[in-house]
């Protein structure tokens, strides 16, 4: 197996796990848990979660770029692409869309007005749980097919044996 095929391949495999493991971390378990420390008020939370959650997307953005740029180089299978495809729409739309429009209204709550309910909030948690299983099922694509490529790589070839003519 070539040395720069092993390389991305390991680049790949470890973008979409890492930063499966970082929306698990942040967005399942840090986000809700932070409301349920002692003295944590509504506004507090919200400051903390803005920042943490602007954080949380520029990482996502580096590792999303380094995860498709990967995929680029190795010209992976089409299921792989479409998984990182997938990733790239939600990521963006919740860079240039979501985040900015939920900033709005945390922004307006810290300033003391009370938000309606909106769906905005719901509708972020439901792709945060989309983005994770497909950053799981992409993730196991790619290490599946990139342990293929090694095996391929480096299995001898049947050795030829020249064929005997008998008379």
């Amino acid at each position: 197996m070539r040395r720069s095929h092993t390389t991305g391949s390991l680049l790949l495999t470890l973008a979409l796990f890492v930063w499966a493991g970082m929306v698990v971390g942040i967005s399942f378990l840090e986000a809700p848990l932070k409301f349920t420390a002692p003295h944590i008020t509504v506004p507090l939370g919200l400051g903390i979660g803005r920042i943490v959650f602007a954080a949380l997307n520029k990482a996502e953005l580096a590792l999303g770029i380094l995860a498709v740029v990967s995929a680029f180089y190795l010209r992976v299978p089409k299921r792989v692409g479409t998984g990182l495809g997938v990733l790239s729409t939600i990521l963006l739309a919740q860079t240039f869309w979501l985040l900015p429009a939920l900033d709005v209204r945390a922004t307006a709550v810290l300033a003391g007005s009370t938000a309606p309910p909106g769906f905005l909030h719901m509708l972020y948690i439901g792709l945060e749980v989309l983005k994770l299983v497909f950053l799981l099922l992409t993730g196991t694509w790619a290490h599946g097919w990139a342990l293929q490529v090694a095996c391929q790589r480096t299995s001898a070839p049947e050795p030829r044996v020249p064929h005997r003519l008998t008379l």
